[in-house]
């Protein structure tokens, strides 16, 4: 089955110049109307000018206006996928596990924790080439969100929904996590295997560090990254429409603190690496370098190789639509009554 992409899909955004240019036209049609009825009487003006046609000038608008969406998916070049190959390409497996728990939601690390990790695992993707990324999400308990994969438009696309709605039981099972994330890799990635835990390191479900010993047995790197600061920070909640905090059963703020202790031991029985995120730098691309020295293991992907431009099909409807436009008068057409045919018509209805 072949694959359709746009070779330039940033001239795509030029279409949303469609919806302003309709608003410009009804403004304008408005004004004009207005315009009209402060001239004269409708029935006056309609004399006063005969050839003035309303419904032809509409036309004649969508006709340019379909003609420009047509000249943009032209130069985005539409390309249908015409060979497939299988292609072996040298890279490492990383998996990334991301706390999606209330407690991600403080913002001492703004816009929040959760948002700022979001933030630098998308700008992590952008710089992967043959390397393959899975990406795994936790709280009380652990799911595969993304599997590992090397479709990186698909990742960001899954990362955007990451958030504690995504797992109903609340909680830090880091644990949990690790094991999952064991499972989760392709056994062909030999030694080429990475997992990266972003957390606050609040974890209260399960033994951590032991899944982490199981993690090393298996020959995977475990990088921790603690979000959050030791001082803490309360959770903010949406109650009421209006800002609160969560409270403990005594009625009192909870205040999530980073505990870097869990995940400096984590990163050490795998041979990995601790970092805390700050404002300014999550530690991601830090981590990402260390990975970079391990051995690449080989893998096959499966990927067209070879696109066939489709760009002719929209250039010569919008050539087809602009010739339409160039026949189409603003006004209405004389040539046929110069040549009598309207005339002759109007004798015939009248008899």
């Amino acid at each position: 089955m072949d694959t359709f992409r746009f070779a330039q899909p940033d001239m795509l955004y030029l279409l949303l110049l469609v919806p302003v240019l309709i608003l410009i036209w009804i403004t304008g049609n408005r004004r004009r109307r207005i315009a009209r009825e402060r001239f004269g009487e409708p029935d006056l003006v309609k004399r006063l000018s005969p050839d003035y046609s309303p419904g032809r000038m509409s036309v004649k608008f969508f006709l340019r206006l379909l003609a420009l969406v047509f000249a943009v998916l032209t130069v985005a070049r539409p390309q249908f996928g015409s060979r497939l190959e299988q292609v072996k390409r040298e890279g490492v497996e990383v998996i990334i596990a991301l706390d999606v728990s209330n407690s991600m939601l403080a913002a001492d690390i703004t816009p929040s924790r959760l948002e700022r990790a979001k933030q630098a695992i998308a700008q992590l993707v952008d710089q992967l080439r043959d390397d393959r990324i899975g990406l795994i999400l936790f709280a009380g308990d652990a799911y595969t969100q993304i599997p590992v994969t090397n479709d990186y438009l698909s990742a960001k696309m899954f990362l955007e929904s990451a958030g504690p709605d995504a797992i109903s039981k609340q909680g830090t099972a880091i644990g949990a996590a690790i094991n999952l994330g064991i499972r989760s890799f392709s056994p062909e990635s030999d030694k080429s295997r990475a997992l990266i835990i972003i957390t606050d390191g609040e974890n209260h479900e399960d033994d951590a560090v032991e899944a982490a010993r199981a993690a090393a047995g298996k020959g995977i790197v475990i990088h921790t990254i603690g979000i959050g600061s030791p001082d803490g920070s309360p959770i903010p909640l949406k109650a009421g429409g209006g800002s609160d905090y969560l409270k403990d059963g005594d009625g009192n703020t909870v205040i999530s603190k980073l505990d870097e202790k869990g995940l400096q031991e984590i990163a050490s029985v795998t041979g990995g690496r601790y970092v805390r995120a700050n404002n300014t730098s999550l530690g991601l691309n830090e981590i990402y370098n260390d990975i970079g020295r391990m051995k690449k293991s080989e893998a096959d992907t499966v990927m067209y190789t070879e696109y066939n431009d489709q760009f002719l099909v929209p250039a010569a409807i919008m050539f087809i639509l602009l010739a339409i436009d160039v026949l189409l008068t603003d006004r209405k057409n004389h040539i046929l009554r110069r040549l009598g045919i309207i005339e002759a018509q109007a004798k015939n209805h009248r008899s």
